[in-house]
């Protein structure tokens, strides 16, 4: 898809998204070299958007091991890492997010569909999916969690019951509604 300069003005981005896109794609962009740009620079809040006024696609990034970056990472179709999935910024997926292993993010993490980790899930602030969120140990979030409509929380899937009390912990400024598995605690002030 083509994001150009008129087709953001038509969905009503802001003055400043579109003075930064036009410096940087004058003949317009591709829709994923727009998100990377703005994952590079953590323009998050326009990330974001743009990722909610053109949608998810169906195209998938798939990374054998481990993925680090001091930066974000937008994506607007399905994120598949085998193994670690960690950056120092936000993580936005159009569609959902799987990690072999644990998922980590310096802020927040916001999938249009599920986010399942073998290991933990961790983001400096929220964590939101459009559905499901699945942990193998626990989850832990600087502000919420939350799960789409009619779908739950669940940490502490691969967490044997003798240590459920110490691994399988769901940790927030407050209880998720739709927490299903863990053992929650709330994060300390």
């Amino acid at each position: 898809m083509q994001i150009t300069r008129d087709w953001l003005k038509e969905k009503g981005a802001c003055g400043g998204g579109v003075e930064w896109f036009t410096s940087k794609f004058p003949e317009g962009g591709e829709y994923q070299d727009v998100l990377d740009a703005l994952a590079h620079e953590n323009l998050a809040q326009w990330g974001s958007w743009l990722l909610d006024a053109a949608g998810p696609t169906n195209t998938v990034l798939k990374i054998d091991g481990d993925y680090e970056a001091k930066f974000g990472l937008y994506f607007a179709g399905r994120i598949e890492i085998s193994e670690f999935l960690k950056v120092a910024g936000h993580i936005f997926s159009g569609k959902g997010i799987e990690a072999g292993s644990g998922i980590k993010a310096g802020s927040d993490i916001k999938a249009g569909w599920g986010i399942e980790a073998g290991w933990g899930i961790e983001a400096g602030e929220g964590i939101k999916a459009g559905e499901g969120i699945k942990a193998g140990w626990g989850i832990k979030a600087g502000e919420g969690i939350k799960a789409g409509s009619g779908y739950g929380i669940f940490a502490g899937l691969r967490v044997k019951v003798l240590a459920w009390a110490k691994y399988a912990l769901v940790i927030a400024k407050k209880k998720p509604a739709d927490l299903i598995s863990g053992e929650f605690r709330e994060k300390a002030p």
